[in-house]
């Protein structure tokens, strides 16, 4: 089924090909399952309404770096990232599962420190803890958690719904996340060259918390339940805007704009980005660990969301043939490139 003659560099595929290739020869055999690969989230028929059901794997030197990131913090992100999957699909985050393995550097304070965030996270998004796993490891810490959440079938947000003139919105601000992780990588370089230097991390506490506590946008899901708005794509944005929205246009086959003076950037992610010589709009495009949602709606619901001070129109659906373009403030048109995380990159 999946075999080949000579040996294939996972590089070449990116981790979205990767999971295309091995997963295109499996079958759908029962009709509960109404989504399986290629969502924020499977989607399984259980009557009046649907579960949603979304799985991470965050290990360690490739997701995370316990150099910076603590311990109780990581408990915490590692559910989060979760439930944003669940959000993303405009539903309710309800139970999860958890399963770890750890290598013996680690002590049972140690273990009770990352659960702790994981405890907190629960009681912040009220969802249960219903099960899980624990092993042992020889090379640090992995951590697996599974989110289930409901929602009603007729509300679920697909990334394939997205139609010619939509508009396309977005949550929050964009870039945070990846200049947080900056400075953190920059306080580490410094500590190892020189141990009796402190982290300088002053003035920096929102970028810092928005890569070490990242939270998830059930307040959006919320407002737009309260106002009858239903998104007709919907994603978070994890990997990087330009990925997320080649996400949402492949799926939906069609293309977008978007425009450069329309991106939300915090004052403090355009300064530290300016600091470190890059380009703050690039960092929004790329950066991904927002968390954010990223939807499209229809243009009948502008006049109700353009009153919501946390969301941001950033452009509109085009037919495919246009392609992915950002507009700058000078009408120029520079197609967008999804260079966001990839798990398989060199």
């Amino acid at each position: 089924m999946l075999e080949n003659a000579s040996r294939t560099d996972l590089a070449t595929l990116g981790e979205f090909g990767l999971i295309k290739h091995i997963t295109q020869h499996f079958n759908v055999e029962n009709k509960s399952t109404l989504k399986g690969v290629g969502d924020d989230c499977a989607v399984i028929d259980a009557g009046e309404n649907c579960k949603l059901i979304t799985t991470d794997l965050l290990v360690e030197g490739v997701h995370f770096d316990l150099t910076y990131v603590p311990l109780k913090h990581l408990g915490y992100k590692a559910v989060v990232v979760n439930l944003s999957d669940v959000y993303a699909m405009n539903g309710k985050p309800e139970q999860i599962t958890v399963s770890i393995a750890m290598s013996n550097r680690f002590s049972l304070e140690a273990i009770e420190e990352l659960y702790a965030g994981i405890k907190a996270a629960c009681e912040e998004y009220n969802v249960d803890l219903v099960g899980g796993d624990t092993s042992s490891s020889v090379l640090g810490l992995m951590i697996s958690i599974t989110a289930i959440g409901v929602a009603p079938r007729e509300k679920i947000a697909y990334r394939n719904g997205a139609k010619e003139t939509d508009l396309i919105c977005v949550s929050g601000d964009l870039g945070g996340a990846y200049m947080g992780l900056q400075i953190l990588e920059r306080e580490k370089q410094i500590f190892k060259e020189n141990k009796e230097i402190q982290p300088d991390l002053e003035g920096n506490d929102y970028i810092l918390e928005r890569q070490l506590k990242p939270e998830a946008r059930r307040d959006i899901i919320d407002l737009m339940a309260k106002h009858n708005v239903v998104p007709t794509a919907m994603i978070d944005v994890s990997d990087g805007l330009a990925s997320e929205l080649f996400h949402i246009c492949t799926q939906s086959n069609v293309g977008c704009r978007i425009y450069d003076n329309k991106i939300p950037i915090d004052t403090e992610t355009f300064g530290r980005a300016e600091d470190f010589n890059l380009e703050p709009l690039t960092i929004a495009l790329n950066g991904g660990e927002d968390y954010e949602l990223l939807f499209t709606v229809k243009q009948s619901d502008f006049e109700t969301i353009n009153q919501w001070a946390e969301i941001t129109v950033i452009g509109h659906i085009t037919e495919k043939a246009e392609g992915l373009n950002l507009v700058t403030q000078t009408g120029s048109f520079i197609e967008l490139k999804a260079r966001g995380w990839d798990a398989f990159s060199k």
